[in-house]
Protein backbone atom coordinates (compact mmCIF):
# COMPACT_ATOMS: atom_id res chain seq x y z
CA UNK A 1 0.00 0.00 0.00
CA UNK A 2 1.63 3.41 -0.85
CA UNK A 3 1.40 5.46 2.28
CA UNK A 4 -0.71 8.73 1.49
CA UNK A 5 0.99 12.39 1.95
CA UNK A 6 -0.29 13.04 5.31
CA UNK A 7 1.52 9.97 7.00
CA UNK A 8 4.63 10.74 4.97
CA UNK A 9 4.89 14.39 5.64
CA UNK A 10 4.36 13.21 9.49
CA UNK A 11 7.36 10.82 8.78
CA UNK A 12 9.75 13.48 7.60
CA UNK A 13 8.44 15.98 10.83
CA UNK A 14 9.45 13.51 13.00
CA UNK A 15 13.00 12.53 11.36
CA UNK A 16 13.59 16.65 10.96
CA UNK A 17 12.80 17.01 14.51
CA UNK A 18 14.89 13.92 16.07
CA UNK A 19 17.99 15.48 13.64
CA UNK A 20 17.53 19.05 15.99
CA UNK A 21 17.78 16.86 18.78
CA UNK A 22 19.69 14.75 18.43
CA UNK A 23 22.26 18.30 16.79
CA UNK A 24 21.78 20.61 19.62
CA UNK A 25 24.44 21.16 22.33
CA UNK A 26 23.95 20.02 25.49
CA UNK A 27 23.18 22.05 28.61
CA UNK A 28 26.19 22.71 30.53
CA UNK A 29 26.94 20.65 33.77
CA UNK A 30 26.70 22.10 36.67
CA UNK A 31 29.65 22.88 39.53
CA UNK A 32 28.48 20.04 42.07
CA UNK A 33 29.91 21.20 45.27
CA UNK A 34 29.63 18.36 48.73
CA UNK A 35 30.41 20.25 52.58
CA UNK A 36 31.14 16.54 54.30
CA UNK A 37 30.39 16.18 57.52
CA UNK A 38 33.67 15.28 59.37
CA UNK A 39 32.34 16.46 62.80
CA UNK A 40 34.07 19.75 63.48
CA UNK A 41 36.81 19.72 60.91
CA UNK A 42 36.79 20.46 57.01
CA UNK A 43 36.22 18.44 53.53
CA UNK A 44 34.83 20.10 51.14
CA UNK A 45 34.81 18.64 47.79
CA UNK A 46 34.09 20.72 43.82
CA UNK A 47 33.35 18.17 40.88
CA UNK A 48 33.99 20.91 37.75
CA UNK A 49 31.93 20.37 34.86
CA UNK A 50 34.83 18.77 33.17
CA UNK A 51 34.43 16.07 35.63
CA UNK A 52 37.68 17.26 37.55
CA UNK A 53 37.67 17.12 41.31
CA UNK A 54 39.05 19.31 44.14
CA UNK A 55 38.86 18.40 47.66
CA UNK A 56 39.79 20.84 50.60
CA UNK A 57 40.97 19.27 53.35
CA UNK A 58 40.32 15.70 54.69
CA UNK A 59 39.15 15.85 58.49
CA UNK A 60 40.14 13.63 61.18
CA UNK A 61 42.77 11.21 61.13
CA UNK A 62 41.62 8.18 63.69
CA UNK A 63 37.43 7.06 64.46
CA UNK A 64 38.69 4.03 62.49
CA UNK A 65 39.06 5.98 59.13
CA UNK A 66 35.47 7.87 59.81
CA UNK A 67 36.21 10.98 57.73
CA UNK A 68 38.45 9.60 54.84
CA UNK A 69 35.38 6.82 54.37
CA UNK A 70 33.29 9.52 54.32
CA UNK A 71 35.00 11.77 51.68
CA UNK A 72 35.15 8.39 49.65
CA UNK A 73 31.83 7.77 49.78
CA UNK A 74 31.00 11.45 48.57
CA UNK A 75 33.57 11.35 45.76
CA UNK A 76 31.67 8.17 44.50
CA UNK A 77 28.06 9.40 44.69
CA UNK A 78 29.98 11.97 42.35
CA UNK A 79 30.91 9.17 40.05
CA UNK A 80 34.77 9.66 41.07
CA UNK A 81 37.40 7.26 41.31
CA UNK A 82 40.14 9.29 41.53
CA UNK A 83 40.97 12.99 43.50
CA UNK A 84 42.74 15.16 41.25
CA UNK A 85 43.64 17.43 43.69
CA UNK A 86 43.87 17.85 47.42
CA UNK A 87 44.10 21.55 49.25
CA UNK A 88 45.13 21.43 52.43
CA UNK A 89 44.16 24.95 53.96
CA UNK A 90 46.29 24.62 57.10
CA UNK A 91 47.68 21.94 59.23
CA UNK A 92 45.43 22.08 61.74
CA UNK A 93 44.14 17.99 63.08
CA UNK A 94 40.97 18.38 61.62
CA UNK A 95 42.22 19.41 58.46
CA UNK A 96 45.30 17.35 57.13
CA UNK A 97 44.22 14.59 59.87
CA UNK A 98 42.47 12.52 57.35
CA UNK A 99 45.26 12.29 54.51
CA UNK A 100 47.26 9.14 55.46
CA UNK A 101 43.76 7.38 55.73
CA UNK A 102 42.05 9.04 52.34
CA UNK A 103 45.38 8.78 50.21
CA UNK A 104 45.50 4.45 51.45
CA UNK A 105 41.85 4.53 49.97
CA UNK A 106 41.57 6.20 46.42
CA UNK A 107 43.69 7.34 44.41
CA UNK A 108 45.23 11.28 44.79
CA UNK A 109 46.72 13.08 41.76
CA UNK A 110 48.44 16.99 43.12
CA UNK A 111 48.64 17.84 46.98
CA UNK A 112 48.03 21.73 47.30
CA UNK A 113 49.39 23.66 50.62
CA UNK A 114 50.94 26.78 51.69
CA UNK A 115 54.07 25.17 52.48
CA UNK A 116 56.17 24.24 55.60
CA UNK A 117 54.05 23.96 59.07
CA UNK A 118 54.55 27.76 60.48
CA UNK A 119 53.46 26.84 64.41
CA UNK A 120 55.16 26.06 66.66
CA UNK A 121 53.17 23.60 68.46
CA UNK A 122 54.39 20.09 69.08
CA UNK A 123 50.66 18.44 67.74
CA UNK A 124 50.80 20.58 64.72
CA UNK A 125 54.32 19.32 63.77
CA UNK A 126 53.56 16.10 64.54
CA UNK A 127 50.76 16.09 62.20
CA UNK A 128 52.47 18.05 59.48
CA UNK A 129 55.06 15.08 59.83
CA UNK A 130 52.41 12.65 59.03
CA UNK A 131 51.17 14.35 56.18
CA UNK A 132 55.06 14.59 54.53
CA UNK A 133 55.21 11.06 54.58
CA UNK A 134 51.82 10.60 53.25
CA UNK A 135 52.33 12.54 50.13
CA UNK A 136 55.86 11.56 49.15
CA UNK A 137 55.21 10.03 46.13
CA UNK A 138 52.84 12.77 44.49
CA UNK A 139 53.04 15.71 42.84
CA UNK A 140 52.94 18.65 45.65
CA UNK A 141 52.73 22.34 44.22
CA UNK A 142 53.43 25.30 47.46
CA UNK A 143 51.03 28.04 46.15
CA UNK A 144 51.37 31.77 46.62
CA UNK A 145 48.08 34.05 46.85
CA UNK A 146 47.11 34.81 42.93
CA UNK A 147 47.81 31.20 42.04
CA UNK A 148 45.28 29.22 40.14
CA UNK A 149 44.44 25.52 40.68
CA UNK A 150 44.89 24.21 36.62
CA UNK A 151 41.08 22.63 37.05
CA UNK A 152 39.31 22.83 33.72
CA UNK A 153 35.48 24.25 33.82
CA UNK A 154 35.74 26.40 36.76
CA UNK A 155 38.13 29.08 37.88
CA UNK A 156 39.89 28.72 42.25
CA UNK A 157 42.02 31.45 42.27
CA UNK A 158 44.00 31.25 45.87
CA UNK A 159 43.55 34.22 47.99
CA UNK A 160 45.96 34.15 50.77
CA UNK A 161 48.34 31.86 51.82
CA UNK A 162 51.41 31.34 54.71
CA UNK A 163 49.81 34.65 56.06
CA UNK A 164 50.25 36.39 52.62
CA UNK A 165 46.87 37.69 50.89
CA UNK A 166 46.37 38.89 47.54
CA UNK A 167 47.03 42.27 46.10
CA UNK A 168 45.62 42.74 43.45
CA UNK A 169 41.38 42.79 43.83
CA UNK A 170 39.34 40.07 42.79
CA UNK A 171 36.19 42.39 42.57
CA UNK A 172 35.60 44.09 39.43
CA UNK A 173 35.05 47.46 40.85
CA UNK A 174 36.64 47.34 44.86
CA UNK A 175 34.70 49.90 47.07
CA UNK A 176 35.26 51.33 49.79
CA UNK A 177 33.89 49.25 53.11
CA UNK A 178 31.80 51.06 55.00
CA UNK A 179 31.96 48.53 57.63
CA UNK A 180 35.57 48.86 58.46
CA UNK A 181 34.62 51.70 60.63
CA UNK A 182 33.29 50.14 63.11
CA UNK A 183 35.89 46.90 63.50
CA UNK A 184 37.53 46.87 66.51
CA UNK A 185 41.64 46.07 65.97
CA UNK A 186 42.18 42.13 65.64
CA UNK A 187 45.01 40.49 67.87
CA UNK A 188 47.64 39.09 66.39
CA UNK A 189 47.66 35.10 65.64
CA UNK A 190 50.57 33.11 65.72
CA UNK A 191 48.74 29.94 64.31
CA UNK A 192 48.31 27.63 61.26
CA UNK A 193 45.14 29.64 61.33
CA UNK A 194 46.25 33.10 60.06
CA UNK A 195 48.42 30.49 57.42
CA UNK A 196 45.28 29.37 55.65
CA UNK A 197 44.82 29.05 52.33
CA UNK A 198 41.75 30.50 51.23
CA UNK A 199 39.93 30.51 47.62
CA UNK A 200 37.41 31.83 45.38
CA UNK A 201 35.70 29.38 42.89
CA UNK A 202 34.17 30.89 40.39
CA UNK A 203 32.04 29.31 37.75
CA UNK A 204 30.11 32.03 35.48
CA UNK A 205 28.22 34.18 37.34
CA UNK A 206 28.02 31.99 40.59
CA UNK A 207 30.91 32.58 43.46
CA UNK A 208 32.11 30.02 46.16
CA UNK A 209 34.11 31.47 48.85
CA UNK A 210 36.30 29.21 51.40
CA UNK A 211 39.38 30.81 53.56
CA UNK A 212 39.63 28.10 56.15
CA UNK A 213 40.27 28.71 58.99
CA UNK A 214 41.42 32.43 58.31
CA UNK A 215 41.12 34.62 61.21
CA UNK A 216 39.95 38.36 61.83
CA UNK A 217 42.96 40.32 61.54
CA UNK A 218 44.23 38.34 57.98
CA UNK A 219 40.13 38.52 57.27
CA UNK A 220 40.07 42.53 57.53
CA UNK A 221 43.39 42.44 55.32
CA UNK A 222 41.52 41.59 52.61
CA UNK A 223 38.18 43.44 53.53
CA UNK A 224 39.54 46.75 54.75
CA UNK A 225 39.61 49.94 53.56
CA UNK A 226 38.21 48.55 50.46
CA UNK A 227 36.75 45.51 49.67
CA UNK A 228 38.90 43.06 47.67
CA UNK A 229 37.14 40.26 47.30
CA UNK A 230 33.31 41.55 46.09
CA UNK A 231 30.55 39.44 46.85
CA UNK A 232 29.76 35.81 47.43
CA UNK A 233 26.66 33.67 46.74
CA UNK A 234 27.93 30.67 48.82
CA UNK A 235 29.62 31.44 51.76
CA UNK A 236 31.34 28.40 53.59
CA UNK A 237 31.37 30.21 56.71
CA UNK A 238 35.25 30.83 58.02
CA UNK A 239 36.77 28.57 60.90
CA UNK A 240 33.87 26.34 61.54
CA UNK A 241 31.38 29.26 62.76
CA UNK A 242 34.04 30.67 65.21
CA UNK A 243 34.62 33.89 66.56
CA UNK A 244 37.94 33.92 66.30
CA UNK A 245 36.77 34.27 62.39
CA UNK A 246 34.23 36.20 60.59
CA UNK A 247 34.35 39.73 61.52
CA UNK A 248 31.58 41.96 60.91
CA UNK A 249 33.55 43.91 58.13
CA UNK A 250 34.06 40.98 56.23
CA UNK A 251 30.78 38.82 56.59
CA UNK A 252 28.95 42.15 55.98
CA UNK A 253 30.73 43.32 52.96
CA UNK A 254 30.58 39.78 51.62
CA UNK A 255 26.82 39.95 50.93
CA UNK A 256 26.61 36.18 51.10
CA UNK A 257 23.19 34.83 49.29
CA UNK A 258 23.79 31.91 51.02
CA UNK A 259 25.80 30.30 54.05
CA UNK A 260 27.43 26.92 55.40
CA UNK A 261 28.64 26.40 59.16
CA UNK A 262 30.84 23.19 59.01
CA UNK A 263 30.68 22.97 62.86
CA UNK A 264 30.55 19.82 64.76
CA UNK A 265 27.92 19.37 67.84
CA UNK A 266 30.16 21.00 70.07
CA UNK A 267 32.27 22.76 68.10
CA UNK A 268 32.55 26.22 65.85
CA UNK A 269 28.99 27.91 65.22
CA UNK A 270 29.52 30.33 68.04
CA UNK A 271 26.84 32.88 69.00
CA UNK A 272 28.75 35.70 68.23
CA UNK A 273 29.94 34.66 64.73
CA UNK A 274 26.49 32.76 64.05
CA UNK A 275 24.60 36.08 64.63
CA UNK A 276 26.85 38.64 62.47
CA UNK A 277 26.39 35.79 59.56
CA UNK A 278 22.58 35.55 60.34
CA UNK A 279 22.23 39.00 60.12
CA UNK A 280 24.68 40.00 57.01
CA UNK A 281 22.62 41.78 54.24
CA UNK A 282 20.99 40.05 52.03
CA UNK A 283 21.61 36.99 53.27
CA UNK A 284 18.58 34.69 51.92
CA UNK A 285 19.46 31.42 54.05
CA UNK A 286 21.96 29.97 56.35
CA UNK A 287 22.88 26.27 57.12
CA UNK A 288 24.57 24.25 59.69
CA UNK A 289 26.11 20.92 59.60
CA UNK A 290 25.19 20.33 62.94
CA UNK A 291 23.01 21.19 65.57
CA UNK A 292 25.40 23.38 68.07
CA UNK A 293 24.69 21.63 71.33
CA UNK A 294 26.97 24.13 73.18
CA UNK A 295 24.62 27.14 72.00
CA UNK A 296 21.03 27.75 72.51
CA UNK A 297 17.70 27.29 70.37
CA UNK A 298 18.02 31.10 69.45
CA UNK A 299 21.48 30.94 67.80
CA UNK A 300 20.85 27.81 65.99
CA UNK A 301 19.03 27.45 62.77
CA UNK A 302 15.68 25.80 62.02
CA UNK A 303 16.16 21.77 62.05
CA UNK A 304 14.77 21.61 58.45
CA UNK A 305 18.65 23.91 57.84
CA UNK A 306 20.84 21.18 59.77
CA UNK A 307 22.37 18.06 57.92
CA UNK A 308 22.79 16.21 61.76
CA UNK A 309 20.26 17.11 64.13
CA UNK A 310 21.31 14.45 66.67
CA UNK A 311 25.12 14.97 68.30
CA UNK A 312 25.62 10.94 67.26
CA UNK A 313 24.93 11.33 63.33
CA UNK A 314 25.42 9.26 60.46
CA UNK A 315 27.47 11.97 58.64
CA UNK A 316 24.73 13.60 56.62
CA UNK A 317 25.92 16.35 54.34
CA UNK A 318 25.16 19.55 51.68
CA UNK A 319 25.32 19.12 48.58
CA UNK A 320 24.68 21.74 45.87
CA UNK A 321 24.56 21.81 42.24
CA UNK A 322 25.93 25.50 40.95
CA UNK A 323 24.80 27.09 37.07
CA UNK A 324 26.96 29.34 35.21
CA UNK A 325 24.15 32.08 35.45
CA UNK A 326 24.61 32.22 39.16
CA UNK A 327 21.41 29.92 40.46
CA UNK A 328 22.08 27.17 42.38
CA UNK A 329 20.46 24.24 44.83
CA UNK A 330 21.26 23.17 48.15
CA UNK A 331 20.59 19.68 48.57
CA UNK A 332 20.03 18.36 52.57
CA UNK A 333 20.78 14.69 52.08
CA UNK A 334 18.97 14.27 55.80
CA UNK A 335 16.10 14.57 54.45
CA UNK A 336 16.12 14.76 50.67
CA UNK A 337 14.51 18.37 50.84
CA UNK A 338 16.15 20.31 48.31
CA UNK A 339 16.30 24.90 47.87
CA UNK A 340 16.97 26.55 44.64
CA UNK A 341 18.37 29.95 44.33
CA UNK A 342 17.75 31.63 41.65
CA UNK A 343 19.87 32.80 38.91
CA UNK A 344 21.30 36.83 39.03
Amino acid sequence: MRASPITLLSVGVLAVTSLFASTAPAAPKPVQIYIIDVEGGQATLLVSPSGQSLLVDTGWPGYEGRDADRIITAAHQAGLTQLDFVLITHFHRDHVGGVPQLADGIKIGTFIDHGPNLEDSQVTRADYAAYEKAIAGHAHVVVKPGWQVPIKGMEVRVLTAAGDHITSPVAANPEANSYCKSEPAAPDDATENARSVGVMVTYGQFRFLDLGDLTKKKELELACPNNMLGTADLFLVSHHGSDQSNSKALVWALHPRVAVIDNGARKGASPAAWQIVHDSPGIEDLWQLHYAAGSDKDHNVDPDHIANVKENCEGKSFKIAADADGSFTLTNTRTGAQKTYSKK
